[in-house]
């Protein structure tokens, strides 16, 4: 009960930084950004982490047993392969390239995975520090700056391969494809495949489209620029941790 009771608190309060970092004012101040990427679009930006990587207790709950059923084929993606391989219209269209592309949409995937568990971290520190919930943002940014250096650059690359992903507009669209393909196969076999194995799939499925849905309409140089910041707003931030903790 306790360790759920720090979980939350953590979770709540992490979203209250994102809220507080993700705000336009402060990007347009600090970070040379596009006109497309107005004050609505960097809103939408902001309830996307906050819905679907940094959601609520409640909803955190789903997405948790969601990755949990994803786990093992993001381990092994070879058993999501074997679905796929018996599809002629698929290994038709994309030949010797389908196995790239699943593991494309696996390295998305496995991005959000990373940041239930970087907060996972914080809960553990918050424990060892025996500190309670609820907590401000200054604690969680205490929190931070007790990880690893190392672990903290592994979860802003795994960000930063999630939108490398989003940016590749044909290959989301794949990603997407053979996605849907999957979860379809599986529906198919449910004396194989679980009901909360093929929700695992749907739920990734779901922020993969809301993603796309995101940068969709916007210019590649656009997107190109828009990525950049999104990772340099994150650098900026932990790294600043960091030094001040020094």
């Amino acid at each position: 009960m306790q360790k759920k009771k720090t979980r939350d608190g953590i979770i709540l309060a992490y979203r209250a930084v994102i809220e507080q970092r993700y705000q336009y004012e402060n990007i347009n101040a600090q970070y040379e950004i596009p006109d497309s990427f107005d004050k609505e679009r960097v809103d939408l930006l902001r309830q996307f982490f906050l819905e679907n990587i940094y959601p609520l207790p409640q909803k955190r709950d789903e997405l948790d047993e969601a990755f949990q059923q994803l786990d093992g084929y993001i381990k092994n993606p070879e058993k999501l392969l074997r679905i796929l391989m018996d599809s002629m219209s698929l290994i038709f269209k994309y030949g010797r390239h389908l196995p790239k592309i699943l593991m494309a949409g696996i390295k998305a995937l496995r991005s959000f995975r990373t940041a239930s568990n970087f907060e996972n971290k914080l809960v553990q520190n918050a424990q060892k520090q025996k500190i309670k919930a609820p907590y401000s943002k200054q604690q969680v940014y205490d929190l931070i700056a007790m990880l690893p250096e190392k672990e903290v650059d592994a979860f802003i690359e795994n960000s930063q391969t999630l939108f490398e992903t989003l940016h590749d507009r044909k290959l989301v669209q794949k990603i997407k494809e053979i996605v849907a393909h999957l979860i379809t196969k599986m529906k198919k076999r449910p004396k194989v495949y679980t009901a909360e194995e093929v929700r695992g799939l749907e739920i990734g499925q779901e922020i993969i489209v809301k993603g796309d849905e995101l940068f969709d309409s916007l210019s590649e140089e656009d997107q190109k620029l828009i990525f950049k910041v999104i990772i340099q707003i994150e650098r900026d931030f932990l790294g600043g941790l960091f030094a001040n903790n020094t």
